[in-house]
């Protein structure tokens, strides 16, 4: 990819919206990207990931594009855009199919077609697919098997994860993109970019959970074998953290999200339990770093809590992988110990990575993650590989 190779992703969030352009430096050793444009503003018109106001968000995104346009002196007109919100979610569908060749060898075209039968059998209603992901093929019998083209047989079986999105809720983010002068490349979930951002392929060959925690959502996903295994949205996050501890001191919103980033915490200490802190003002706020602890973790334990139901449902409890928090909420102070104990898990915190020219900053992973995932699929379109063709194969495409 060359210098004129310019991505551009868009993360629309709850809490701001943000846009980055880039490039992949082929200078460099190491896979790396320049950043040439970065911009953000405060999110309106988004709750729980979901768009709410369209002609507000639309003038935010023409807003940023034109940011970036001016700082780079480049033109932009498509971007990867990411899709979000407790709507997300994912089906298994199987299909079973004849091989077509006399000679019994299944070709590229009778891998499609197991697909598509796979997509064909999946419910639709009210549903968008927004991508397919081959899990394994089924030869005469034979389980577990990735590539089959080639291999000799005359029933082709195939299982395959679906993701899908709420019809309504897709369609207002596309018609709100479009609106703002763009062309969409792609719609990524956002669990899936930030788990491009932060994650090693050895995690997820050993079994990981991905934890983003934003402002309104808390996304996830679970690879194992290297296979995505789970995905979804949770509708909390830290911005409920926020509004926990307004409501509970009785103070406005912009007091409240300072004392969380300021002496915020998830776990209490002994030694500072019933230390009183006080804010100056009008009306003076004072309160105990228990009670302020308190609020914060009954809800960072039901977020945790969401998390352990989802794993014990699919069984996907043991990940010696362990837990990636990233995302703004993954700044609180004791989070990481927190997950730890009540998911019995080995946790890290997981920074994008790639991005040599861009600061530490874990609100950055879905951006970094839908630039990385764009660079693949343009890069896959020159070179096509067949498994990973297919997941591309069946993508909604917008006009």
């Amino acid at each position: 990819m060359s210098k004129k190779n310019i991505i551009t992703a868009l993360d629309i969030g709850t809490n701001e919206i943000k846009a980055l352009s880039g490039f992949l430096n082929s200078e460099k050793e190491k896979l790396d990207f320049e950043v040439i444009g970065y911009a953000k503003e405060k999110s309106f018109g988004v709750r729980n990931g979901i768009i709410i106001d369209a002609t507000r968000v639309t003038e935010i995104i023409f807003s940023l594009i034109k940011k970036i346009e001016e700082e780079t002196g480049k033109r932009i007109e498509s971007v990867y855009a990411n899709i979000n919100g407790s709507h997300i979610s994912c089906s298994l569908s199987k299909s079973l199919i004849s091989v077509s060749r006399a000679d019994r060898k299944i070709s590229e075209e009778d891998v499609e077609r197991a697909i598509q039968a796979a997509k064909n059998f999946f419910p639709s209603a009210n549903k968008e697919i927004l991508d397919i992901f081959p899990k394994e093929f089924i030869v005469d019998g034979e389980k577990g098997i990735k590539e089959v083209v080639g291999m000799e047989g005359t029933r082709l079986e195939t299982e395959v994860m679906i993701i899908h999105s709420f019809s309504p809720h897709f369609k207002i983010l596309t018609k709100t993109i479009l609106d703002s002068s763009l062309q969409i490349n792609d719609l990524i979930p956002s669990p899936l970019a930030s788990a491009e951002a932060v994650l090693t392929e050895q995690e997820k060959e050993l079994g990981v959970l991905v934890l983003d925690i934003g402002a309104g959502t808390t996304g996830f996903s679970v690879f194992k074998e290297g296979d995505l295994e789970d995905i979804g949205v949770f509708p909390v996050g830290s911005g409920h953290i926020t509004n926990d501890i307004a409501c509970c001191l009785k103070i406005d919103i912009d007091t409240a999200e300072k004392l969380k980033i300021e002496f915020g915490s998830c776990i209490k200490e002994k030694k500072n339990n019933n230390k009183k802190i006080k804010i100056e003002g009008e009306e003076p706020l004072i309160f105990s770093q228990k009670e302020l602890v308190d609020i914060i973790e009954a809800r960072v334990s039901e977020i945790f809590d969401f998390v352990n139901k989802e794993l014990k449902k699919n069984s996907l409890e043991k990940l010696p992988g362990g837990v990636v928090l990233t995302g703004g909420g993954a700044n609180l102070k004791g989070i990481k110990e927190m997950a730890k104990k009540q998911l019995n898990l080995p946790v890290r915190i997981g920074m994008h990575k790639n991005f040599s020219s861009l600061p530490d900053d874990l609100s950055l992973s879905v951006l970094c993650g839908l630039i990385l995932l764009g660079s693949e699929l343009e890069k896959n379109s020159e070179t096509p590989n067949l498994f990973k063709k297919i997941k591309k194969l069946f993508k909604v495409f917008i006009p």
